[in-house]
């Protein structure tokens, strides 16, 4: 029914959970849908399908899928991770923000809502 896009960046700390965080609820901060409880099954938010797409450049595998998870208040969530985002040099290390590095992060997603 709707599908949503945002991108997300850590900027220092090099945490992709970070940014894919930020790439979802940018997806969604903007965004109403005050009619969808009408087209829902048993008119139940509970019956909302939300299927996440994130493109993430690095750190599959430190991604935490139930932290993004808990962005989204309603429905079953599900989150598919591929290939893409962007890493690129921030111009700075800054240690007392937890950067390994001079790399931010950044993570595109999409939002896709239905039934």
């Amino acid at each position: 029914m709707f599908i949503e896009t945002g991108m997300g960046i850590d900027v220092h700390g090099q945490d992709i959970t970070k940014a894919a965080i930020r790439a979802v609820q940018n997806a969604i901060h903007y965004n109403s849908m005050p009619g969808i409880r009408s087209v829902l099954p048993q008119n139940s938010l509970e019956n909302m399908r939300v299927n996440v797409k994130l493109a993430v450049p690095c750190d599959k595998d430190k991604l935490d899928i139930e932290a993004v998870k808990k962005v989204l208040p309603y429905g079953v969530v599900t989150v598919e991770i591929m290939d893409g985002g962007m890493m690129t040099t921030s111009g700075i290390v800054l240690e007392d923000k937890g950067d390994k590095n001079d790399m931010m992060y950044i993570v595109v997603a999409s939002v896709e809502v239905g039934y």
